[in-house]
């Protein structure tokens, strides 16, 4: 069992940085492609960023590129996702996610991540 929990969120005005940390539970952490997606309230979950298992390839919602990037440490267990120029439009709440085991590859849809983490709360003020 993958037990994954964020943290690093915050309030900060537009234009400033964040970093989330997502933590894992289990070793077996290493062998599945991770994720990041938001909500915002009254929204669907959205798709954020993405990699695959070996941190090699990694994709980015379009409106993100170049402000966020998603990065992991396998020795800590522990995968990022550095915000930077956040704009108000970014406030929503974070969640990490992680695909089954052996799931190796990278995918934008939520339906295909096994695990998830709590949540954190990203406020952008303007």
């Amino acid at each position: 069992q993958v037990q994954l929990e964020e943290s690093g969120g915050g309030l900060v005005q537009a234009g400033g940085s964040l970093r989330l940390s997502c933590a894992g539970s289990e070793r077996t952490f290493s062998r599945n492609a991770m994720g990041w997606f938001r909500q915002a309230p009254g929204k669907d979950r959205e798709f954020v960023a993405a990699f695959d298992w070996n941190g090699r390839y990694g994709k980015y919602i379009e409106s993100e590129k170049g402000r966020f990037t998603i990065s992991r440490d396998n020795v800590k267990n522990t995968v990022y996702l550095q915000m930077d120029s956040l704009k108000p439009e970014d406030t929503a709440v974070y969640y990490c996610a992680a695909r089954a085991v052996g799931a190796v590859f990278a995918s934008i849809h939520p339906a295909e991540y096994y695990y998830w983490g709590q949540g954190t709360q990203v406020t952008v003020s303007s």
